[in-house]
């Protein structure tokens, strides 16, 4: 199971060309607004490169409007169809600035493509299926800059039976409700957990010492826990919000999907008084 995070993106690419879309398997970072780019090396760069290019002369079924990760896999594939989706002039809205950006200003953004892989954070396993849902009208998706602290939100709304592009707002970490996890997130990765990791660790998923197609629950060294994870993250994360509702809970599951493979990886944290601490990886 280690390191098995090593991502299909042609794959995905079929699926999306024959309609299917990669549901809950879920930018060249040219962002529209001032990111970290994420690195990736070349052999990525290229597939990403070929699949762009197969996506982008392959019509998006209407069918994948219906939920929005059908829809969000081809938005950051396909170049033209990003900008068809997004209302110009759009709002960029920090603090109480706001700055209208052109069609002609805009760059295009493959968000977490390149990576292979996106994050999500949850409070309990009941949010996970917000993602399936069809009845959604308005979903955000974040880039979570870790190391400023800052949380960079695009709105999208489904109109008219399409998913479009609103608005962008900047925010900090103080007015998200996982204030708190971000904020440790941010030291978690730096220091490759140190300190915040329970010892033994409790692990449930594939025998990583034997037949994957075994399940077992057992526990691992703390320090082998970044081996379930494609890699471990730098300056940003994503998330995306479906409409759950976060509370100062003590307990978070932070997710690694995977966009093609249908590897994920769930990290739970849980706080005891003012700390955060790793708990458990489930594994599928």
């Amino acid at each position: 199971m280690r390191k098995v995070f090593l991502l299909a993106v042609v794959v995905c690419v079929a699926m999306l060309t024959v309609g299917t879309g990669c549901s809950n398997k879920k930018v060249e970072s040219a962002d529209s607004t001032n990111t970290e780019s994420t690195e990736v090396d070349s052999d990525t760069i290229d597939e990403v490169d070929s699949a762009t290019e197969v996506i982008a002369s392959t019509p998006m079924p209407k069918a994948a409007d219906q939920l929005f990760d059908d829809f969000f896999f081809n938005f950051i594939a396909n170049k033209k169809l990003q900008r068809s989706r997004i209302n110009f002039p759009l709002p960029v809205l920090t603090g109480n600035k706001k700055v209208e950006l052109q069609k002609g200003q805009w760059k295009t953004d493959h968000f977490f493509r390149p990576q292979g892989y996106y994050t999500l954070v949850f409070d309990n396993e009941e949010q996970m299926k917000y993602p399936k849902s069809t009845d959604l009208d308005s979903v955000i998706v974040e880039k979570i800059q870790l190391k400023k602290g800052t949380i960079e939100q695009y709105w999208f709304d489904h109109q008219e039976g399409k998913w479009r592009l609103n608005e962008i707002r900047n925010i900090s970490f103080k007015d998200s409700y996982n204030a708190s996890f971000f904020k440790f997130l941010s030291n978690f990765f730096a220091t490759r957990g140190a300190g915040a990791i329970k010892n033994p660790l409790a692990y449930s998923g594939p025998d990583p010492d034997g037949e994957e197609t075994t399940t077992v629950n057992r526990t691992i060294p703390a320090e082998e826990w970044s081996t379930f994870l494609p890699e471990v993250p730098g300056g940003m994360i994503y998330n995306i919000l479906y409409g759950q509702k976060y509370s100062e809970t003590n307990r978070k599951i932070l997710t690694f999907r995977g966009l093609s493979n249908g590897v994920e990886t769930q990290l739970i944290f849980k706080r005891h008084g003012q700390k955060w601490r790793l708990e458990k990886i489930n594994a599928y």
